[in-house]
């Protein structure tokens, strides 16, 4: 996934609704974790962002679990990487 935006996107990965956010001119690549699974995307473009579910061999019914996510240089993201602050009064701790 490439962001050839001008402004953040958010990447969206199904089933865990675990997102990911895209700086202007960032790649993110998103991957089966078991090696030799053939995988198909289900791609959803939205307002919000985009949405992705990962199929094994195109079959809906055999949705991948483990997946991982990593920048252009290989780095593996974790789930809300460089999601915007938490609204105030969410339940989110503040540090202090």
């Amino acid at each position: 996934m490439e962001n050839a935006g001008a402004s953040d996107l958010w990447l969206f990965i199904e089933p865990y609704g675990e997102d990911y956010w895209l700086k202007p001119g960032e790649v993110f690549a998103v991957a089966p974790e078991a090696a030799g699974i053939e995988v198909c995307f289900s791609i959803a473009v939205c307002q919000e962002g985009i949405k992705v579910w990962l199929y094994e061999d195109g079959d809906p019914t055999k949705v991948v679990l483990e997946y991982t996510v990593t920048d252009a240089d290989g780095k593996r993201l974790e789930c809300g990487h460089q999601g915007p602050p938490k609204p105030a009064g969410s339940g989110a701790t503040e540090p202090g």
